[in-house]
């Protein structure tokens, strides 16, 4: 076993580093992924170059191919204040650290009067532990439609502004959701939520994220846990990410 020790509100907690908790959803080539924004499927193609085509199936002796992807409407992804600013801010320049004291906590949401899904600062601020860098919002239900399901033009359920105002407040770095965007699908270009978490333009917090596209098994109960956050090396607002969750013992 690998065991880390953390510290949180003054007491000790061990995770075992070879028992993740994996809630990222698989990146498929196709139609068989979670989709938002009418952004078009992933593709996955061999590279051909000449007589050359990258696929042992086709006969080559390896596989190689192009990716065809965008963060923001393919999957899990993890994006930060690059996302909203004129200036071009990287994910890879913002996220410098990838383990975070985490909360998970299950939510349900609340029609508004005109049809929208929201989920309020009432219904997350009351339970939020104190200390922790990472919140993770699972959405009530939880159904295993999220891995494929398409949001587009759906006006899925969002975050009401003020909580990711509250979120910001409290210290909160890095949001964590199972929805395609803390934000109304179509706002008029405003991303309330969005400023509001990055503290933007007033006081910009360049090192937060917010992750979204993420899927929580029933199984896993809500709890503190260690939360390990992986991303590519990529120069722009978003890559797609693999979060892991690692349970907590005394």
């Amino acid at each position: 076993m690998i065991i880390a020790s953390l510290s949180l509100n003054q007491q000790i907690y061990k995770a075992n580093l070879q028992e993740p908790i994996d809630i990222s959803i698989g990146m498929h080539s196709g139609a068989q992924n979670p989709s938002a924004f009418h952004i078009p499927f992933p593709r996955f193609e061999p590279i051909q170059v000449g007589d050359f085509i990258g696929s042992v199936a086709a006969g080559s002796g390896a596989n190689c191919e192009n990716l065809f992807i965008n963060a923001h409407g393919n999957g899990t992804h993890t994006e930060c204040i690059g996302h909203i600013t004129k200036e071009r801010i990287s994910i890879h320049q913002s996220l410098k650290t990838f383990f975070f004291t985490a909360q998970l906590l299950s939510v349900q949401a609340k029609t508004l009067e005109n049809g929208d899904n929201l989920i309020s600062a009432e219904a997350v601020l009351p339970f939020v532990s104190p200390g922790i860098q990472a919140l993770v919002l699972r959405s009530l239900p939880n159904q295993s439609s999220k891995l494929s399901q398409n949001y587009s033009g759906k006006n899925p359920t969002y975050l009401q502004p003020q909580l990711c105002q509250a979120l910001a407040a409290l210290g909160v770095q890095h949001l964590l959701i199972d929805l395609p965007s803390v934000d109304r699908e179509e706002d008029g270009g405003q991303m309330l939520s969005h400023k509001a978490f990055w503290q933007y333009p007033e006081n910009p917090r360049k090192e937060a994220t917010i992750t979204e596209m993420v899927f929580v098994p029933n199984e896993v109960p809500d709890d503190l846990y260690l939360l390990n956050i992986q991303i590519a090396s990529l120069e722009t607002d978003a890559s797609p990410s693999k979060p892991l969750l690692f349970k907590l013992s005394q």
